[in-house]
C-alpha cells in the first residue's frame, strides 16, 4: 500500500477516470492495524491493486469533506467519485470481494 497525503489523494480524485481504494487509519488504532494486515494479504495476492493508505490525522479537510465517520475506513473511488465507504473490515475474503472490481480495471 502506498502512503498518500491529502494533496496526493485530491490529485488522484480530481482525475475523473481514476478508480482506486483508499484506506484511512490512525497509527494508534488497534483495529486499524488488523485491517491493514488484511489489506496487505490481498495486496500481496494482487500487487496491481490500486490501493493507497492515508493517516487521517494528516488529511482532516479530506476526512470532513468525504464525511469519514471513523477509522478504519476503506473508501472506494470509481471514475473519480467516492462510491462507497466501508467501516467493518470483516475478513480477508470479504475485502477481496469488495476490491475485486478494481482488479481488472486499467490504472
Amino acid at each position: 500500500m502506498k502512503e498518500a497525503d491529502g494533496q496526493e489523494i485530491r490529485r488522484c480524485h480530481a482525475d475523473g477516470k481514476a478508480s482506486f481504494a483508499l484506506y484511512f487509519y490512525t497509527p494508534l488504532c488497534g483495529t486499524c492495524g488488523i485491517a491493514e494486515k488484511m489489506l496487505t494479504v490481498i495486496e500481496a495476492a494482487v500487487p496491481t491493486l490500486p490501493l493507497y493508505k492515508c493517516n487521517i490525522n494528516f488529511a482532516p479537510e479530506l476526512a470532513r469533506e468525504w464525511e469519514i465517520e471513523s477509522v478504519p475506513c476503506l473508501a472506494l473511488i470509481e471514475e473519480g467519485k467516492l462510491t462507497q465507504k466501508i467501516y467493518a473490515m470483516r475478513s480477508v475474503p470479504y475485502l477481496y470481494e469488495v476490491l475485486k472490481r478494481f482488479m481488472d480495471t486499467e490504472r
